[in-house]
């Protein structure tokens, strides 16, 4: 019992094993989310391979599971089709949607595995596959689960936890840096915490663990302006201002070696010291089990 974060993937945009990348791991995006005897999963990229084979092995394995994709580009629902609780009987798999209206995370998660693109089609899974809708927010097994809209091409949610006083946010594939408070780039320069939207700092306020989109360095970003993705200062600044505990940097650009991520976590904690912050900086690493 207690509330535990699992990181099983870690990377934006594309796997990228190798070498360079084996700390903080080469897996697109999945994050577990464990509340006492519930299991929330935030994404299906490659990652959730993985995470279904550790589900199977499990005593007492969970039969329900809590699906949340925050938006259905490649890397956060490609490793859907390698989940192997999808393809067990003993498995009835919850996916949300949205809003009642909504069926596009389902709908596009079954066209994936259409014939064109995978040998075995979505109609053959063996799991139970229950469509939901989040409809704003819900309680399910006494944990408040909100959806967060967040800035991205095509559109994005974030998600928010909580129970018993705890609280976790995923908020990933956000670009902070374009929104009516934004404060870039001169907020770098002046000495200034970065403006962030207010909705946006509301809803993760005094989070426990803020895991967040942090792909790009402020020079990486200049060239990469209207993509989706944050500034790691950018990223640093919004959790001072929601005063969260902690900030997992996470959608590591697939450039990145985990040297270079290694240097944005120190560089991030200085400019945390710099506003007197207390926040812990960390870089969410593949395989790292947090019990809060």
């Amino acid at each position: 019992m207690g509330v535990f974060v699992k990181f099983w993937g870690t990377r934006g945009s594309i796997p990228t094993p190798g070498s360079w990348t084996r700390v903080y791991g080469g897996n697109t995006s999945c994050v577990e989310v464990r509340i006492d005897d519930t299991v929330f999963i935030c994404d299906a990229g490659s990652g959730i391979r993985e995470l279904g084979k550790d589900l199977l092995s499990r005593k007492p394995m969970p039969r329900d599971l809590h699906l949340l994709i925050s938006h259905t580009h490649w890397d956060h629902i490609q490793g859907f089709p390698f989940f192997s609780p999808a393809h067990a009987r003993d498995f009835r798999i919850h996916l949300y949607n949205v809003g009642k209206q909504d069926d596009s995370r389902y709908a596009l998660l079954s066209g994936q595995m259409s014939s064109s693109y995978f040998p075995v089609t979505f109609g053959d899974l063996q799991a139970e596959i229950v469509s939901e809708a989040l409809n704003g927010g819900t309680k399910i097994d006494g944990v408040k689960v909100k959806c967060v809209p967040t800035n991205h091409p095509g559109g994005c949610f974030g998600y928010t936890f909580e129970k018993d006083g705890k609280r976790i946010a995923y908020i990933t594939d956000n670009e902070l840096e374009i929104g009516d408070d934004a404060d870039f780039p001169d907020g770098g320069n002046t000495g200034n915490l970065r403006g962030a939207p207010k909705d946006l700092i509301k809803a993760v306020r005094v989070a426990d663990l803020l895991i967040t989109d942090a792909q790009y360095t402020d020079a990486e970003y200049e060239e990469r302006v209207g993509w989706g993705h944050s500034s790691i200062f950018s990223a640093t600044d919004f959790a001072i201002q929601a005063e969260v505990g902690a900030l997992a940097l996470f959608h590591h650009d697939p450039e990145c070696s985990d040297e270079e991520v290694d240097q944005r976590v120190e560089a991030c904690r200085r400019r945390a010291a710099r506003f007197e912050s207390g926040l812990v900086v960390f870089a969410a690493r593949e395989g790292v089990e947090l019990k809060l």
